[in-house]
């Protein structure tokens, strides 16, 4: 059989690793794939240093049109990022009937209904491992490995550059600006590190997972996302002192009416594999009801463990490339007739526990008050600690931090809780809340 003629468009980090992969691991690749694999256009706007990355292995050009218009190539991998003129290229890639490899989280979480649509009407795949997760084979788990089951729910550390910074600050009791300046130091956040820290980023490979996992449409626009940059020390350090520790999720979880979507910092108990994910490792953990819990750990990030989901995909479809369209794999894991309509609850009606801390006024009573809105509420009570202000903030004993951990409730319920407590005037600081999950 010939072999697979892919076109890649970019050829930066990840694009580097896949060239660099695809060569290295060229015959065991053919031995698995049935047939060869090759790179045959690469389009860079840097035309010269993708010379230097292919040398003559492959045609170099600067419009990636050009290799979308040539008949001789298969599969047009995308990691040119973003919505833009990624979308544009993706689209047209499919409407000449060239498969598509993709590593864009952002573009599938925000338009992949779309684009998912238009390679149906043109019986071409869209494969998307190393939009989830890097190097860790996610998508394939939840979509081929899982498929017995049905999943109960999704949570993962998706995002290394918010892990990184969260393990810092709890290892060195460090607030946020603090170590977010050293973690660019690094390198391991952007110059511009919105679209991680802000829970973006997480939140798109959140909706890719749920799609997947429950065969519901993408719809990125209906997630809770929620980052990290207001966490304090503070928190960090009386989570630890709990029992807990604090990682941002992605979170899909299945109801009888709808499915949770959500993004934020988690208090996570110690006891979990998931909560010793350090560094800007990534984990997720999957919940089926016939196998249970499952974990999936890895590097999530980087020029070749990206990569190595890149060839996972071309290898796929150099082994379904012949195979009529209706015995391929799904993309979204169920047939495209048969997604699910469930809804994506609004976040008032998401239920989950809450970790919640309150600055008072060292006075009798106040306990009480406090207590009794949450009771009002619906709301029960876990565990309530106090303990002085001046052991964190230096700030005297004239105040103190109330610590309450509470059983599951409607976050609706709490939020109406909350207002009223933090209309006490013996409540002295904006109320902390950070939701709590036992991922048991």
């Amino acid at each position: 059989m010939r072999p697979v003629k892919v076109g890649l468009l970019g050829i930066g980090t990840v694009g580097s690793g896949t060239f660099t992969v695809l060569s290295r691991n060229q015959e065991e690749i053919r031995r698995r794939a049935g047939r060869g694999i090759e790179i045959a256009m690469v389009a860079d706007l840097n035309v010269e240093r993708a010379k230097e990355v292919v040398g003559d292995a492959a045609q170099v050009v600067n419009d990636a049109r050009a290799v979308i218009a040539n008949p001789d190539i298969d599969v047009v991998v995308e990691l040119i990022g973003g919505y833009g003129i990624a979308k544009a290229l993706v689209l047209e890639a499919i409407a000449a009937g060239k498969h598509v490899v993709t590593a864009n989280k952002a573009l599938l979480a925000v338009h992949g209904t779309e684009i998912f649509a238009a390679a149906r009407d043109k019986g071409v795949m869209v494969a998307f491992e190393a939009a989830v997760a890097g190097g860790i084979p996610i998508i394939k788990a939840l979509r081929e490995g899982l498929t017995a089951n049905q999943i109960q729910w999704v949570a993962g550390i998706i995002n290394g550059t918010t892990n990184f910074i969260l393990s810092e600050m709890r290892d060195k009791g460090l607030d946020f600006d603090v170590v977010l300046k050293e973690a660019q130091r690094l390198g391991y956040a952007e110059a511009d590190p919105t679209f991680d820290i802000e829970g973006v980023d997480a939140a798109h490979k959140a909706t890719l997972l749920s799609a997947i996992a429950f065969g519901i449409p993408v719809q990125f626009d209906k997630a809770h996302v929620e980052g990290i940059t207001k966490l304090s020390a503070t928190d960090i350090k009386y989570a630890e002192q709990l029992g807990y520790r604090i990682k941002l999720l992605g979170i899909a979880r299945r109801r009888d009416n709808g499915v949770e979507l959500r993004t934020h910092p988690t208090l996570v108990p110690m006891k979990r594999l998931i909560a010793n994910v350090e560094g800007a490792m990534n984990a997720v953990l999957v919940q089926g009801d016939a196998v249970g819990t499952t974990m999936y750990y890895g590097k999530g990030a980087g020029s070749e463990p990206t990569a190595s989901a890149v060839v996972a995909d071309l290898v796929d479809i150099a082994r379904q490339i012949a195979a009529p369209a209706a015995s391929r794999v799904p993309a979204l894991a169920f047939q495209p007739d048969a997604m699910s309509t469930l809804p994506i609850l609004a976040l008032d009606e998401v239920v989950t526990s809450f970790y919640l801390r309150l600055r008072v006024a060292d006075k009798a009573g106040v306990l009480a008050k406090i207590t009794g809105i949450l009771a009002e509420q619906g709301i029960s009570i876990d565990a309530v600690i106090q303990r002085e202000a001046d052991e964190v903030s230096g700030e005297g004993g004239n105040q103190t931090d109330l610590i309450i951990l509470t059983h599951d409730t409607k976050e609706g319920a709490m939020n109406t809780a909350l207002a009223a407590m933090q209309a006490l005037p013996t409540v002295l600081a904006p109320i902390v809340k950070l939701r709590k999950e036992e991922l048991a």
